[in-house]
């Protein structure tokens, strides 16, 4: 399992709630239990409790991510190191049950956490992939979402640092939006320009006689 692949406990996490919808999916012990994805194991540490604290890990990452969207790269790096300091991993050599061609294991960098609650171990791979991210791609790989009321966050990995919407739904609503915005200035000046045509053929003085 690559190291960048931990950066998604990150946006899967943050992303559970949607502030400007007062929205917020992240109100029961499944809801935390389903962000493990396929480590089931993790998952059945999650007990009604991990609810509050995984609320409370949401919204410092968030508050990274929103650093890192506002250009304050140190105030990013800062609130990072901040969870990596009170959430800790060990990164291990790791072969699992994968053979390469050769039926050797094949070796890949794992994070193995030491959780005394399953928020703890969350928190600590969330933050270290996220750290992966950021000092791999740069602080400016962080982003939020620019299609209005949409503010979820996401990484950008494109390769000319393109990205500003977290799906292609988001992308294709805000490109539907300024067509339309378009189209409305240009009737409007249109119309505008019909007036102003017509106020001056008013104004004119008449040349017969």
């Amino acid at each position: 399992m690559e190291l960048a692949y931990y950066s998604d406990y990150a946006v899967r996490l943050v992303n559970t709630e949607e502030p400007a919808r007062n929205k917020d999916c992240l109100t029961s012990v499944e809801a935390v239990r389903e962000l493990f994805g396929p480590n089931r194991q993790a998952a059945r540490r999650a007990t009604d409790s991990d609810v509050t604290r995984f609320r409370s890990v949401r919204a410092r990452l968030r508050a990274v991510f929103e650093a890192a969207d506002g250009g304050d790269e140190t105030l990013a790096v800062d609130l990072l190191n901040s969870l990596l300091l009170e959430f800790p991993v060990s990164p291990q050599i790791s072969g699992h049950e994968t053979r390469d061609e050769d039926g050797k294991p094949d070796w890949h960098m794992h994070l193995a956490d030491h959780p005394s609650n399953a928020t703890a171990g969350y928190a600590a791979i969330a933050a270290m992939g996220l750290a992966f991210h950021l000092t791999s791609y740069g602080v400016d790989r962080l982003g939020l979402c620019e299609a209005p009321p949409c503010r979820n966050v996401y990484l950008d990995t494109s390769t000319n640092r393109s990205r500003r919407y977290c799906s292609d739904r988001c992308a294709t609503r805000a490109n539907v939006a300024a067509y339309r915005a378009r189209k409305r200035l240009e009737t409007e000046r249109a119309a505008e320009t019909g007036r102003t045509a017509k106020t001056a053929q008013a104004t004119t003085p008449s040349t017969d006689r």
